[in-house]
C-alpha cells in the first residue's frame, strides 16, 4: 500500500511559487521605479516643464510608473 501526500506538497509548492511571482514583480517595479528617476532626472528643468512636471514630482512620477508596471 502506498500512500502519498501531494496535497500537502502541492499548496507549498502554490505558496513558493506565488512569492517567487511577487518578488519578481517588486523587482520588475523597483527597475521601472529607478529607471523613470534616472530618465526624468536627466531632464533639464524646462524639458520637465514641456512636460507638465517639476523637480519635485520626479519620485511621485516614477512611482505611479512603478505601480502601473
Amino acid at each position: 500500500m502506498t500512500t502519498t501526500h501531494n496535497a500537502d506538497f502541492g499548496l507549498g509548492q502554490n505558496r513558493a511559487l506565488s512569492l517567487i511571482d511577487s518578488v519578481r514583480a517588486r523587482i520588475a517595479q523597483a527597475r521601472v521605479y529607478h529607471q523613470t528617476v534616472r530618465s526624468l532626472s536627466a531632464l533639464s528643468d524646462r524639458d520637465l516643464r514641456d512636460l507638465g512636471l517639476s523637480r519635485a514630482m520626479i519620485r511621485s512620477v516614477a512611482k505611479e510608473a512603478a505601480q502601473a508596471a
